[in-house]
């Protein structure tokens, strides 16, 4: 795993609980440890990513606050582009 992706993952799994209800099932945008945004879909987040960070070094979190099992996808993927 991306080393950027796993630092944000994990900074990420930290602030969940706090915050507010309204960005339930929204996605996070996050670099360097911080949220840069939040999106309605998952789609235009990697639109804005992609533009923003053509580096790559960024990571989508949707917001939920319950544990999904993704199988085989639980881990993450460093995908360049879409």
């Amino acid at each position: 795993m991306n080393d950027h992706v796993q630092e944000n993952f994990e900074v990420f799994q930290a602030i969940l609980p706090t915050l507010p209800a309204d960005k339930t099932g929204k996605f996070a945008l996050m670099r360097d440890k911080k949220i840069v945004e939040f999106f309605d879909s998952a789609g235009d987040a990697m639109k804005v990513a992609q533009l923003a960070f053509p580096d790559t070094n960024y990571s989508l979190q949707q917001v939920i606050h319950r544990p999904i099992d993704l199988g085989y996808f639980s881990n993450a993927l460093h995908i360049a582009s879409f």
